[in-house]
């Protein structure tokens, strides 16, 4: 054992999602889609409890990637997310859309960031734990939230 202080550990997942960029002045006003890359980082000092099943984890990659799943992956996976003003433009009981979902905010990667850093900090057992998300729209495009 090794003494030291905190710790980050990161995740990675990925995950299918469309939408559309309500007013939008350009091609990412028309529906589209992503492969999306999220890199999810807590922070903490690794459990110093010999003998106990998580000890020298600061979290174990199992229950974090169990959490995020729950939390993002699950909502937003092979969705197609719009701005809460599109509604009418979605077919009403059309299977295609049923994974659909509308926000109150504009469907960008900035956004769309900020929303899951608020899931995932409900989800995990300190919300204080949560140091860093990274969302990759496109393999050259990217959005960061981080504590300073």
């Amino acid at each position: 054992m090794i003494s030291g202080g905190y710790v980050k550990v990161t995740k990675r997942f990925t995950f299918e999602m469309a939408h559309a960029l309500r007013c939008h002045d350009g091609p990412c006003a028309h529906i589209h889609g992503h492969s999306y890359v999220l890199d999810v980082t807590v922070v903490g000092v690794p459990k110093q409890e010999a003998d106990h099943p998580k000890d020298g984890m600061v979290i174990d990659f199992a229950q974090l990637k169990k959490l995020v799943q729950g939390a993002v992956i699950d909502h937003y996976d092979h969705a197609l997310v719009l701005h809460e003003k599109e509604r009418d433009q979605a077919i009403p009981g059309h299977g295609m859309f049923g994974r659909t979902r509308f926000t109150s905010w504009q469907p960008t990667c900035e956004e769309l960031l900020l929303d899951i850093v608020e899931r995932v900090r409900k989800a995990l057992p300190d919300p204080g734990m949560l140091h860093a998300v990274r969302l990759q729209e496109t393999a050259t495009s990217w959005a960061e939230w981080g504590r300073v």
